[in-house]
């Protein structure tokens, strides 16, 4: 990792990790909490395998809408632990097709690692990284810190509803 080229989100969720990644693993789970609210995933598809599929379309009440959703690629799942995914490839490790402007126009790869952090919280940490430092600008400037940090928020939400339930 690079400090001039990466993002890096971390905190201490209070959830405990097996329900952390349920959350950011089952699909109707991570449509409920990966778009910073009022914004929503209107779309997604999920294949937790190497070369499988990493696509959302985001949509949002001021007509932000990410269209079909360019398809990332999953690179590495560690059961419970770590999820890898890049916007650099399609699914089968295919080179992607990037959109011409916005969140979607810029190669990143998305690491999102989770340990146990004791009392049944989670060390929740997700990098961002890219190819450039325009490109990590670009991503800072879009809100990195403040939607993903967000989208944390909404997880351990997610993650303590999902406890209250279980």
């Amino acid at each position: 990792m690079s400090d001039n080229l990466d993002l890096v989100l971390e905190r201490t969720l209070n959830a405990p990790r097996d329900l952390v990644w349920k959350a950011w693993t089952t699909p109707e789970h991570l449509k409920r909490w990966f778009a910073p609210k009022p914004y929503e995933i209107s779309e997604l598809e999920l294949d937790l395998r190497p070369g499988g599929i990493f696509r959302l379309r985001m949509v949002g009440p001021d007509g932000f809408d990410t269209g079909h959703g360019n398809p990332g690629c999953v690179l590495e799942v560690v059961e419970g632990e770590k999820l890898v995914w890049t916007s650099a490839l399609a699914p089968g490790y295919r080179p992607a097709e990037l959109a011409t402007e916005g969140c979607e126009s810029f190669p990143m790869t998305a690491i999102v690692t989770m340990t146990d952090a004791g009392d049944g919280k989670t060390l929740y940490r997700a990098v961002a990284l890219h190819k450039s430092t325009a490109d990590r600008d670009m991503h800072e400037q879009m809100g990195f810190q403040e939607g993903w940090g967000k989208c944390a928020d909404q997880l351990e939400e997610l993650a303590a509803d999902l406890a209250a339930t279980a």
